[in-house]
């Protein structure tokens, strides 16, 4: 369910699904300045995760030798920050974050050893570089040069996804019921949370039947959405079975693609509009084969599909106009969905920019894209902004 991980989960998925095919012709070249982002930390991988409407970026980045990562915003024109850690050694911002005041949420590891062995929500924050350490991991809010742990339901890990402009944040935290439908390590039952601006937490209820849950974003009138089901396969799978809207202490299902998992709301903008995943029919939990919706309370659930060439793809940002932006594979391409296309973000570029965007993970109400791009002489994967030209 975390995107840094999740969208590398989902790539070993997709890969195993057929050949990487680059994604139809290019057009429209230049449309965006290509910005790369500095790698202050010394590694080789960095990732912008989410971009505020001051275009301050917040995601993540290695640090030499690549088998730790930190938390990094990168302010506009200024200085990358290094948000440190919970007293663990890895830190992520892994979604986007809806909050223009130097606020920003995510997940750090603590220096204290789970007494289960849980990797699954720790492990998803690190799953490019390193094994999980064990660690307890939670959600955290950074303020004013200061990281907060989150608290959960009582179980030991959490995860914070977005927030918004009133200091509500969102994710998800184990409570202290050990629940039978857990497998692959984990143990503790875990439900979608409400962090307030007091960091008091409250529990977001599943859908009806559903065990456990998880929210993923939360928009400016307090709207979230995220999923509910079974704890087993808690990545996406059996977890995802039913994507949520909670709003005014309700909770509402939405409609789906078809498909009985990978059913994964990633973000909502402040219409309500909500973007994300979903499987189609004749899908399993080690068979998915979701592409990219839209759904708004007017249209439904619309099937965004993928690139050219490509069968699955994932919507991960929306803005409050409506331009959504994800990944597509297996081409392993960033994609930016606007009126009705969807486009290759690389054919967009001016020519011969030196970069694969392989990911694009958050979209700001001016256009300003971030996610990765991979620097096609060296390897190195660097953190970007894509600025639409006028």
């Amino acid at each position: 369910m975390n995107r840094t991980r999740l969208v590398c989960t989902i790539a070993a998925i997709a890969l195993a699904l057929g050949t990487p095919a680059l994604a139809g012709p290019a057009r429209q070249s230049g449309q965006y300045k290509l910005i790369i982002l500095s790698e202050p930390l010394g590694g080789t991988y960095a990732q912008g995760s989410s971009i505020n409407n001051h275009r301050a970026v917040g995601g993540l980045a290695t640090l030499s030798g690549n088998t730790v990562m930190h938390a990094v915003v990168w302010p506009w024109k200024g200085t990358a920050q290094d948000l440190g850690t919970l007293g663990g050694p890895n830190s992520a911002i892994a979604w986007p974050n809806r909050n223009e005041h130097g606020e920003w949420a995510g997940i750090a590891e603590t220096s204290e050893q789970n007494p289960l062995g849980e990797p699954w929500s720790c492990a998803l924050a690190v799953f490019y570089f390193a094994s999980p350490t064990g660690d307890i991991c939670l959600g955290f809010r950074y303020q004013n040069g200061t990281m907060t742990a989150l608290p959960t339901f009582g179980g030991y890990d959490g995860f914070a996804t977005g927030n918004n402009n009133r200091g509500d944040i969102v994710g998800w935290a184990e409570t202290t019921y050990q629940d039978p439908t857990c497998n692959g390590g984990q143990v503790l039952q875990f439900e979608a949370a409400l962090w307030n601006k007091d960091n008091e937490i409250t529990e977001l209820q599943p859908y009806s039947g559903d065990s456990d849950g998880a929210a993923t974003a939360i928009n400016e009138s307090g709207q979230a959405v995220g999923i509910s089901g079974q704890c087993g396969d808690a990545v996406g799978g059996a977890s995802a079975e039913h994507m949520l809207l909670w709003q005014n202490g309700t909770v509402t299902s939405l409609p789906t693609l078809g498909g009985s998992y990978w059913n994964t709301p990633m973000d909502i903008n402040n219409n309500g509009d909500v973007t994300g995943f979903s499987d189609h029919s004749g899908d399993s939990v080690s068979n998915p084969n979701f592409t990219t919706f839209i759904w708004t309370k007017k249209g439904g659930t619309e099937d965004l599909g993928a690139l050219s060439g490509d069968n699955i793809s994932e919507g991960l940002g929306i803005n409050d106009s409506d331009v959504i932006v994800g990944v597509s594979y297996p081409s392993g391409h960033g994609f930016v969905w606007s009126g009705g296309t969807m486009q290759d973000l690389n054919n967009l570029l001016p020519p011969n920019s030196g970069y694969t965007i392989t990911d694009a993970q958050d979209v700001n109400d001016a256009g300003d894209i971030t996610g990765s791009a991979q620097d096609n002489a060296t390897g190195t994967t660097y953190a970007f902004m894509a600025i639409p030209r006028k």
